[in-house]
Formats: C-alpha cells, structure tokens, sequence
C-alpha cells in the first residue's frame, strides 16, 4: 500500500476558503503559543478556494491583523500573501485544520480527496456568518485546546 503523506515532524496545517482571515490568525496564534511553550512545532496556512476571495484586498485580513495587535502580535513586514493549498502541504503536516466543516468538508473532497480523512474539522465561520470578535476568539480558544493536547501528547 502506498503511503498518502511523509509528515514533517511537528507541523499543523490550518485550512480556510481563503487563506486570508482565519487560517492566518490561527497560524500565527498557534505559533506565537508553541514559541512561549518552547514546543518545536511550526504552523502554515493555506486557502481552498482562493477565487472566492473576491474582496479579499492585501496580504491579510484587517480583522485578523487588528486582532493580533490587541495581542501584542506584529508581523514581519513584508506581510505574505494568501496561498493555495497543494498537495505537498497535506504531505507534510502532522495535523491539518480546517476552519468550518460545514464550509470546507466539500472544498476537501472535491479537490483533495486523498486527505479528506485525515483532517480535523472546528465549527468557526466566516463573517457572512459569524462576528469576527467570536470567530476569532473562538479561533483562539480552539488553537489553545490544540496546543494543549500537544503538551500532554509530548509528556
């Protein structure tokens, strides 16, 4: 049986529509924490649907980037784009995230079946359905439940 995916040690995939609002915030919460908590785990981000990010302008949202400010979180300019998710970013991650099951379970079926099991679904919306304070925050939350499991799992 060939294997789907070589994991690279220690490295969460978040996944969104866009690779613009939530992915990017969880990325770099996500990072930010395993720093303090001196896990050697790196986070990446990448988007299922770039088309559908019509009003998506610059490297990231002004939401997620507020938000990080509020957390004390800068990022290092130049701020990257928003990037589409291939093949090679499931091979290499040891956990992949995506955003919202009922938003992105199809995108992952339709254009990266072999994955589609392997990936572990939060319930946080977009902002055609939820606030960008409680998705965020919800984001946050969800993000430090993981970097806990990872604590316990490295014991």
């Amino acid at each position: 049986m060939t294997q789907l995916y070589t994991p690279q040690a220690n490295q969460v995939l978040f996944l969104c529509t866009g690779n613009y609002y939530r992915s990017r915030f969880a990325e770099v919460i996500f990072s930010t924490l395993a720093e303090k908590q001196r896990l050697p785990w790196t986070a990446t981000s990448r988007g299922l649907r770039m088309n559908m990010g019509v009003h998506n302008i610059g490297p990231i949202s002004p939401l997620a980037l507020a938000a990080l400010g509020e957390h004390g979180i800068s990022l290092p300019l130049p701020i990257r784009h928003p990037v589409p998710a291939n093949a090679t970013d499931f091979q290499l991650a040891s956990v992949i995230i995506g955003m919202d099951e009922s938003e992105h379970r199809q995108m992952i079926v339709e254009s990266f079946p072999q994955y589609a099991d392997r990936i572990e679904y939060w319930h946080i919306h977009d902002l055609d359905r939820s606030g960008p304070e409680a998705a965020l925050t919800e984001v946050e939350t969800q993000v430090r439940v993981l970097v806990g499991r990872i604590l316990v799992a490295a014991r």
